[in-house]
């Protein structure tokens, strides 16, 4: 959700600029290439940057309706009294703020969300309730936690940002390129060029992205393996998570939404567009903590 919100963004904004430029007659595409790459790197940088923060900000919203996320207390029953209080204790040992708690229908998972450390959701779907022993979901809700503590859900929203930006820098560059090998240089000052410069772009947009999703889902594989450790320090002992992963192991987990993706507990296998880690990897990171945590 949080990929998807962040590419409408930009599309909404890229689609809007279009749309104001054609009212006032300007040419984006000649205007971005006047005075050197230099204007053309501040508007792929506020498109790119604006897009991630739209997402970002609005992530706790969306996913609370999209998830069917029920908000709990405590005072539903002894299950959520058990759920709200493990999240108060780890939060305390984090120094922050009590999240919002909540739990969703659903397959094994579990997810963090929210644009602020201390204004944060952390969520667990009704299965992963029903098959996990109280010390593996410890386990999970501080590995989740430390997402929160660690501002995970800012960096990967930065992060995207700047990839964001750098996508939009290129794909017009290859297209002033492209356009003016195949219609000549001044072709973009007529329609027929403008056009076909914001086709390329389009293009190059959706190539780039596909290879820079990479880039984040590579991050996001260092991020879990923090927000492991990070459990195990929490907790003062990696067991409750290594518990968890092996659960896991034997479960099938929850598809979560593309902007829970990195905050969620999947991974069995590891791959070049995988959010997470192999669990067999994650299991012997936490092995090999020191023992002092």
């Amino acid at each position: 959700m949080f990929l998807l919100t962040n590419i409408a963004a930009v599309a909404m904004l890229t689609i809007a600029a279009t749309i104001i430029c054609g009212l006032f007659h300007v040419d984006l595409a000649a205007e971005l290439g006047e005075g050197g790459y230099a204007p053309l790197l501040v508007f792929a940088f506020v498109f790119g940057m604006a897009g991630s923060l739209i997402s970002l900000f609005l992530s706790k919203t969306m996913v609370k309706a999209s998830m069917k996320c029920r908000t709990i207390d405590g005072t539903e029953g002894e299950a959520e009294r058990w759920l709200v209080s493990t999240v108060e204790d780890l939060a305390r040992r984090a120094n922050l703020k009590t999240p919002e708690v909540a739990i969703y229908p659903g397959a094994a998972n579990a997810f963090a969300t929210g644009a602020f450390k201390n204004s944060a959701l952390v969520a667990v779907s009704t299965d992963i309730m029903g098959q996990m022993t109280r010390e593996e979901l410890r386990g999970v809700l501080a590995h989740e936690m430390s997402h929160v503590a660690n501002g995970d859900m800012v960096t990967m929203g930065i992060t995207q940002g700047v990839v964001n930006t750098f996508v939009i820098f290129f794909s017009h560059v290859a297209a002033q390129i492209v356009q003016g090998a195949l219609s000549g240089k001044d072709s973009r000052r007529n329609r027929g060029g403008y056009g076909l410069y914001h086709l390329i772009v389009m293009v190059m947009q959706l190539l780039l992205g596909f290879l820079s999703s990479m880039v984040l889902m590579w991050y996001s594989r260092r991020r879990e393996f923090a927000a492991d450790a990070g459990s195990a320090r929490l907790l003062g002992t990696p067991g409750p998570m290594i518990a968890a992963l092996r659960r896991l192991g034997n479960l099938q987990p929850g598809v979560l939404p593309d902007s829970l993706k990195a905050f969620g507990i999947s991974g069995k296998h590891a791959s070049l567009f995988a959010s997470h880690p192999s669990l067999e990897d994650r299991i012997d990171a936490l092995m090999n903590m020191p023992p002092s945590l």
